[in-house]
């Protein structure tokens, strides 16, 4: 039998055309690895007629969350939508956008009710949501407003994690030209705060370090290939020493990341996203785990995108769910 939590995670459904919801069954079969119980915010109807084409034994039983934790072990908790989800796999359609949207809004909606006791998302396809009006850059904005409207931070941070590796891009998901201009002193400092607190309020690493990467080729090389190191970053670390923060930098970004390295530091602070992506990804890509640190609530998604090429197709590989459930889990119980 599955481990019984005192209450359940609370699973998206993701981009439903993508390879979510055979992510959502495939975990449920893997149930024992991940240690919790957990429903998914999803259209029933379309889960079962999935379920029955892949030839996957995942019961799905129609619930509210209160009555997950005990259906869990004989099949899927579905909490239904509202909206329809009959999206055609690889085949996305802005036409059920408000869905993936409403089982985000309803995740977080339960974890601050009390129902569930994490968020864990399924991959969302962005460009989807834009054609419907969509109007955050990700899931890490979104949740970061959804976190305002009761009393939450300001400012959410994206952190890939892994046993092998932990990065926060300190710039996002903007075009590689703006990330330079977005590149503040004070962002990386508040970018830094929260890491610091979070990795010890929910990692329990009571003294994280922290190694901030230089913006530029050999972190600018003493001002020679760019002056970001010198009048944006360095004074940043400055600042966050004298808070008390363990933090070293401005590293050279490509020597930051081998293995000698990375025993150095819990946290690598990446100047923008592809800086720090392309090595977790390179190394954990199957068990790395998308955490948001600085919400009132535990978030973790997969770290990998919807997959249309082979949705449907019983192609998806649940590894990264399993690892991101299991590790919202942990989490939460911190």
């Amino acid at each position: 039998m599955t481990k019984i939590t005192p209450k359940p995670l609370a699973m998206t459904m993701g981009e439903p055309a993508g390879i979510g919801p055979e992510l959502a069954l495939r975990a449920w079969l893997r149930r024992s690895d991940i240690g919790a119980t957990f429903f998914v915010i999803a259209d029933p109807a379309p889960l079962r007629a999935l379920a029955g084409s892949l030839g996957l034994a995942a019961p799905v039983a129609i619930v509210a969350p209160e009555e997950a934790v005990s259906a869990f072990d004989h099949a899927l908790p579905v909490v239904p939508l509202e909206a329809t989800a009959a999206a055609a796999p690889g085949r996305p359609d802005a036409a059920f956008a408000r869905a993936t949207i409403e089982s985000i809004e309803r995740a977080v909606g339960y974890v601050r009710s009390g129902a569930a006791n994490a968020v864990v998302t399924n991959p969302i396809a962005k460009h989807v949501l834009y054609e419907a009006g969509f109007a955050f850059p990700g899931h890490t904005e979104f949740l970061g407003a959804l976190a305002r409207e009761w009393g939450g931070p300001s400012q959410p941070v994206m952190m890939l994690w892994s046993e092998a590796l932990a990065v926060v891009p300190v710039t996002i998901h903007i075009p590689l030209a703006e990330a330079p201009a977005a590149l503040s002193k004070d962002l990386i400092v508040s970018t830094a705060r929260i890491v610091a607190a979070d990795m010890a309020k929910r990692f329990g690493v009571a003294r994280p370090r922290l190694a901030v990467a230089g913006l530029n080729p050999h972190a600018g090389e003493g001002g020679a290939i760019g002056r970001e190191e010198i009048e944006t970053i360095a004074p940043a670390i400055a600042a966050l020493r004298a808070e008390g923060i363990d933090v070293s930098g401005p590293h050279s970004a490509d020597t930051m990341f081998h293995a000698a390295a990375r025993a150095r530091y819990d946290v690598a602070l990446a100047m923008y996203h592809d800086q720090g992506l392309i090595p977790i990804k390179t190394l954990a890509f199957d068990s790395g785990v998308n955490v948001t640190l600085g919400l009132p609530f535990a978030r973790t998604s997969p770290d990998h995108g919807t997959a249309f090429d082979i949705a449907g197709k019983g192609l998806a590989d649940p590894a990264s769910l399993i690892a991101a459930a299991r590790l919202a889990a942990r989490l939460a119980a911190e």
